[in-house]
């Protein structure tokens, strides 16, 4: 009996040391991964765009006057040369009851001077024929040796200055008509506007649409004020404000991609950097550098109907595109602790590689980065599975099991 007692206390005793020997064991840490993998890579910068339109068009009053309705709207269609607008003679001031009795009695004064004007061409008239019977008597009496020459001369010379008179009174009638002409068409527009007036009509310089209009209602404007503004949606392109460090890799030619405006995503090209820089604030009141870089799109008309002018999108330019490259999540790669990083690279950089069940530590060389992969030039190979996220508790040969394989690059 007391045999089966010690051989059972053993018993317990083992079951308790092995239990105990479990509970402290180190246990493997639960990582993610993700395979290595062959493909292509390509880093680009990010930022807002605006949509503009180089060669906009303000159709502009070139002369004081009344503009009538216009009646076109934003978004209609304009051939070049169509009518867009016209304008009409301004109406003449108001008169009140003082001034417009002024104004009568300017027209009956007018019409006085006329009277009078007439009556000394009448005199006139018959004073030049006056004139003209005694110089032709004079010269009769002459040829017969009954008057001097010098009589006959001084009648001559009295006959051609009555017919200036004559003429001098012909033409003070004509001012007077006249200013009774003009006294009844000062009267006349004060009553109202002008029938039939004649219009000056203003033309499209271009094949477009209407942008803005600026003076909707008829209105007396003044020289110089703009109407309506028109452009060619055509010729749409795009203007990013990047930072001087980013605009350095955005050059001439790099391709583009602009989305987030609403429909699909455009293919675009720089075409321009700006040589000179601004200085803006950012929404955290830091002082920036940038620089306006201009991007022509790429893709039909039609691609891009719905965009307007001023409109916000996103535009990805890139600046490095390369293809069956080893790549590797940029969430798995991290410096190495206590390495000095080298100048003009990523520096000593290195992944826990899962081998074994274990976590390895493996120095990489990088080429390029972006915000979700790294080119991976030496210290990897396709299909190696590396840890993503690597939690404080993963070390060099520490037990590992995957939670979750993220999907492969």
């Amino acid at each position: 009996m007391p045999a089966r007692r010690w051989l059972y206390a053993a018993g317990a005793a083992a079951v308790l040391v092995a239990a105990l020997a479990w509970a402290f064991a180190p246990r493997p840490i639960q990582v993610e991964a993700a395979t290595v993998s062959v493909g292509h890579f390509e880093t680009a910068i990010e930022e807002d765009g605006k949509t503009r339109l180089p060669d906009q068009y303000l159709v502009s009053a070139p002369l004081s006057g009344l503009v009538r309705r216009i009646t076109l709207r934003e978004g209609d269609q304009v051939a070049a040369g169509s009518v867009v607008a016209s304008m009409q003679p301004a109406y003449a001031p108001l008169l009140d009851a003082r001034a417009r009795r002024e104004q009568q009695a300017r027209v009956a004064a007018a019409q006085a001077q006329v009277r009078a004007a007439s009556a000394a061409l009448a005199r006139a008239g018959l004073a030049s024929r006056r004139a003209a019977d005694d110089a032709a008597r004079s010269e009769q009496l002459a040829r017969e040796g009954f008057v001097a020459p010098s009589r006959l001369e001084s009648d001559q010379i009295a006959a051609l200055a009555a017919k200036k008179e004559y003429e001098a009174a012909l033409a003070q009638r004509q001012i007077a008509l006249h200013d009774v002409e003009q006294a009844r068409a000062a009267l006349e527009a004060s009553a109202g506007p002008a029938r039939n007036a004649a219009s000056f009509p203003l033309r499209s310089p271009i094949d477009g649409q209407v942008l803005r209009v600026v003076q909707t209602s008829e209105a007396v404007v003044a020289l110089g004020a703009p109407l309506l503004e028109l452009g060619d949606l055509r010729k749409l392109d795009v203007v990013a404000e990047l930072l001087t460090a980013d605009a350095l890799a955005a050059r001439p030619g790099s391709e583009v991609r602009i989305d987030r405006w609403g429909g699909p995503v455009l293919k675009g090209r720089v075409s321009k950097v700006e040589p000179a820089a601004f200085t803006k604030i950012s929404a955290l009141g830091v002082e920036e550098q940038r620089v306006r870089v201009v991007i022509d799109i790429l893709d039909p008309p039609e691609a891009a109907a719905a965009l307007g002018v001023g409109y916000r999108v996103n535009v990805r330019i890139v600046t490095l595109s390369i293809d069956n490259v080893l790549k590797v999540p940029v969430s798995a790669v991290f410096p190495v602790p206590g390495a000095a990083a080298e100048a003009g690279t990523d520096g000593a950089m290195a992944v826990y590689a899962i081998e074994g069940g274990r976590a390895q530590l493996r120095p990489v060389r990088l080429g390029a980065r972006n915000e979700r992969e790294a080119c991976v030039l030496a210290g990897l190979k396709q299909g190696a599975r590396v840890i993503v996220y690597p939690a404080a508790e993963v070390r060099d040969g520490v037990s590992v099991v995957v939670r979750e394989v993220a999907r492969a690059l």
